[in-house]
């Protein structure tokens, strides 16, 4: 429409012009010196309108010709960079189909004419890291951050995945620890110190890290608990292994009140006091723990705890015997509550009552224990052969 429009208007004015010229051609009167030139002036106009128009045709030609090895440039960088993203795409997908050295080759083959050069260096030194390629790795990574220094933390954070996976863990630590301290908020970061510190062993180190996993949701509430028991768990084991229950009972005292309360921690809480002849403290930890949630595994350990309050540790295991009847495990622990008194016959009782219900060795063992205590030396070693017999179950 407006090409119409514009030559419309062209039209009339040549028109009017060409009227005008008719009506009053005029003239223009060229001299210089002795020599003189005159011509119409519609002719003069028409020369200069042509002039003007050969002068910008050729000056755009002399512009063009100078741009042109630029402009060529520019065409051969977009060609090549189209070309790059294409083979780009398709490293991606072979290195997301598990096609390690493919994707490699592709995805450095224009990585320093593609659009985002970091993000083909960091997929290639992930390629070259499955075909365990280390040291082609580390110098992708090292392209990386030459080819998007600003983008360092990602780069960092790469390397230290890949170390960890690769199991150098010294290497790994060193980058994590220094990443943390620039973002310590950073959920990848934690996640994989995580990790690290799982592998490590580093038990002290991830007991300090669990606040920070909390805080930022880096894992599940379940997880997180899970994680806490296992640590614990393990710190627990490492200073029980001193043999000083003073630091035994300080350490588990500085446990969070939901962990004291947690079985599994309990069981190996007691079963160390056990070992260290810590009885009393044991059976007072086993029957508040017991009396909340029962749990067969604490039964057992508690008859293990000869405290010096023997006969109210026995009134306590009675009363459970009301509530959760003929337990073989429960029945075991009344039988051994029972010697601790030197109440030998309902000792026995209890003994033979478990055999009864579901016959462990270590039961025949107490029995026979027991027997050969009162005498009767062929009962007892039958007790003894028919525990061997038995094999290993064991009652818990």
């Amino acid at each position: 429409m407006r090409l119409l429009f514009f030559s419309l208007f062209t039209l009339l004015g040549a028109v009017a012009l060409g009227l005008l010229a008719y009506q009053d051609p005029g003239y223009v009167l060229l001299s210089r010196g002795d020599v003189s030139y005159e011509l119409s002036l519609t002719l003069f106009l028409f020369i200069l309108v042509v002039g003007f128009i050969v002068l910008y045709f050729f000056i755009r030609f002399l512009s063009g010709s100078w741009r042109l090895p630029r402009h060529l440039r520019q065409w051969r960088k977009h060609r090549l960079t189209k070309k790059a993203h294409r083979v780009s795409v398709r490293g991606l997908i072979e290195l997301a189909q598990g096609r390690w050295p493919q994707a490699e080759k592709n995805l450095i083959k224009y990585a320093d004419y593609s659009e985002e050069p970091l993000l083909n260096y960091l997929s290639a030194a992930r390629a070259a890291q499955k075909q365990l390629a280390h040291e082609r790795r580390d110098y992708y990574l090292a392209q990386a951050h030459k080819s998007t220094p600003d983008a360092d933390f990602a780069v960092q954070l790469t390397q230290a995945e890949l170390q960890l996976v690769h199991g150098q863990l010294e290497q790994s630590l060193a980058t994590l620890v220094h990443l943390k301290s620039i973002s310590p908020k950073h959920t990848h970061v934690l996640l994989l110190l995580m990790q690290l510190y799982e592998k490590l062993q580093s038990w002290g180190d991830l007991k300090d890290l669990l606040p920070a996993l909390k805080k930022y949701k880096v894992i599940t509430a379940e997880q997180l608990r899970e994680l806490s028991i296992k640590v614990f768990t393990e710190l627990l084991e490492i200073i029980a292994a001193e043999g000083k229950a003073e630091k035994l009972e300080q350490f588990w005292q500085g446990l969070p009140r939901n962990l004291r309360q947690d079985a599994h921690l309990i069981k190996r809480y007691a079963y160390h006091l056990i070992n260290m002849k810590q009885f009393d403290n044991a059976s007072s930890v086993l029957r508040s723990a017991i009396n909340q949630n029962w749990d067969l595994d604490l039964v057992y350990l508690y008859g293990k705890a000869h405290s010096n309050k023997a006969a109210k540790q026995l009134s306590q295991a009675e009363n459970w015997l009301k509530a959760h009847g003929n337990n073989a495990i429960l029945l075991l622990t009344l039988g051994r509550l029972c010697v601790y008194n030197q109440l030998w016959g309902k000792a026995r009782a209890y003994f033979e009552a478990s055999i009864g219900s579901d016959p462990f060795p270590e039961t025949y063992r107490e029995l026979g224990l027991l027997l050969e205590q009162l005498g009767e030396k062929d009962k007892a070693a039958d007790c003894y052969r028919k525990g061997i017999m038995l094999g290993e179950k064991l009652p818990c």
